[in-house]
């Protein structure tokens, strides 16, 4: 068993070993491991004990003690004092079995908070509280300490009825009204969401299987909304089986969203997109670790006439340093509901693994609107089926009644430092006669593929430029220039579509 562990050519040597020399080789392996695990445990161990035991900011509340590995007594992380007056759910009649209802307890706590003229922090202590959806209010903080979990009640009948969004005219998946979010805010300023990396449970699951048998009349709700206000702060939490959409800012300004994990099965989760950013506007997502039943990011700004007529652009959003998995759809989507707009957005660093697609943009006539000014940077693929994708012909409608001649326009895609590996096919651009891409840049590719086939490259009514060395070989409607940006060889005007679906 031992010898299964190890590089063959260590195996090889093992076996010429005689039996004492062998076992005596093994012994003394194995006291030197234990050793060294024993000294980086310890050492580890010292280092975290340190970590944890300072906070910057004052201390509401006793500090607590746990035990460490070795035994060792320290001091749970303290919670800090982020607003003048700071709460704890308990003092509302809070319970955390996991069992007992807190909606009022939350509400409560939320009123005595609205009535403050600094505002207030409530502190979620380490328990699992049990709860219906329940509202925010301004110039509030939710702390969720370590060890806490808000879990959201799993029967439909204690989740409000909203009307459909505006830009949307539609429930998205049933018409009519919508169920609210578990936590949800409107109209609000100066919200910040944060704590020691405590968690919000949706508890999806029966909301998944109620949706795929259709015994919902309406459409689930969010984990997370956050309407028409500005100044948010989602920080230093987990985010997790959310029955739809995880977290959703809508039509929201100044908005940072940072150190946030977002988890649901990759597979039997339908619709658990982690961050749908939706008619926002300067927004940035950064240091996330994102892996749910649908797309990680997806940006939104309506849907088909609604969106033309709510006319409320998603713009200015930077989106960076993330790990994202999205076994079912794409790591990062644009679209398919951007009838309002979307532009000047920035995707830089990220780690695309094990996914359907990597980078989507999606949209259809009837959308209108327009996706421009998209910059994406240092792309890693790792065992993606499709790497880049921009599809024109995503025909989902809220109704019949949208303008089958509202063709969106799509225009200024750069694509900089894309490389990985196990990817089957590595760009697929789909443009059409009534929506073409146009001004489409890639520098400095290299992707290793799993498919070997002449169109893997695929393009059909698209035209851009291409700088330096570009693995694999870029179709023909680009113009090639070299490193210098020097035109080595014109675009050829081709619009036979190259598209294979079958790969």
């Amino acid at each position: 068993m031992v010898e299964n562990l190890l590089p063959s050519r260590f195996q090889s040597h093992l076996q010429r070993l005689d039996p004492k020399r062998r076992l005596s080789s093994l012994l003394a392996s194995h006291k030197t491991l234990f050793f060294t695990f024993l000294w980086i445990a310890a050492f580890g161990s010292v280092f975290i004990w340190q970590r944890t035991a300072y906070v910057a900011g004052s201390v509401a509340g006793p500090v607590g003690v746990k035990f460490t590995i070795f035994g060792r007594i320290k001091p749970t992380q303290p919670l800090p004092r982020l607003r003048p007056v700071v709460f704890d759910l308990k003092d509302f009649g809070g319970v955390g079995d996991g069992f007992t209802p807190n909606t009022e307890a939350f509400e409560r706590a939320v009123t005595s908070i609205s009535k403050l003229s600094g505002g207030g922090q409530l502190n979620v202590p380490p328990g699992r509280w049990l709860t219906a959806p329940f509202n925010l209010t301004s110039h509030m903080t939710l702390f969720l300490a370590e060890d806490s979990e808000i879990l959201g009640v799993e029967d439909e009948k204690y989740w409000p009825l909203m009307p459909p969004l505006p830009s949307y005219g539609y429930g998205r998946e049933r018409p009519g009204p919508r169920y609210g979010s578990l936590i949800h805010g409107q109209n609000l300023k100066d919200i910040v969401i944060t704590g020691h990396n405590g968690t919000i449970n949706g508890q999806g699951q029966s909301w998944w299987k109620k949706h795929q048998r259709r015994l919902l009349n309406n459409t689930r709700g969010p984990l997370v909304q956050i309407m028409w206000s500005s100044d948010i702060v989602i920080a230093n939490i987990t985010l997790r089986d959310s029955p739809f959409w995880t977290l959703h800012p809508y039509d929201c300004k100044n908005v940072t969203i940072k150190n946030v994990t977002i988890l649901a099965p990759v597979t039997g989760a339908p619709n658990t997109d982690g961050i749908d950013p939706d008619s926002c506007e300067d927004m940035v997502i950064e240091d996330c670790y994102i892996s749910t039943g649908d797309d990680a990011i997806a940006i939104k700004s309506g849907w088909d006439q609604f969106g033309i007529a709510y006319g409320r652009p998603s713009t200015n959003i930077l989106i960076r340093n993330l790990v994202v998995r999205s076994v079912i759809s794409a790591g990062v989507s644009i679209g398919s509901e951007m009838s309002g707009g979307i532009s000047n957005v920035t995707i830089e660093n990220l780690l695309i693994w094990n996914s359907r697609r990597g980078i989507r943009i999606k949209t259809a006539p009837g959308r209108g609107g327009y996706i421009r000014n998209i910059t994406y940077k240092n792309l890693t693929l790792d065992n993606v089926r499709v790497g880049i994708v921009i599809k024109t012909d995503y025909n989902e409608h809220a109704d019949d009644n949208f303008d089958r001649k509202a063709y969106p326009t799509l225009s200024g895609f750069s694509f900089t430092g894309i490389h990985g590996q196990g990817v089957r096919v590595p760009v697929r651009i789909h443009g059409s006669e009534q929506i073409p891409v146009r001004n489409v840049t890639f520098r400095d590719m290299s992707v290793g593929l799993t498919y070997k086939k002449k169109h893997i490259f695929q393009c059909s009514f698209v035209k851009g430029r291409v700088f330096g060395s570009i693995f694999p070989r870029p179709c023909e409607n680009f113009d090639v220039y070299d490193e210098e940006g020097r035109l080595v060889k014109p675009a050829a005007e081709s619009n036979v579509t190259d598209i294979d679906y079958d790969i």
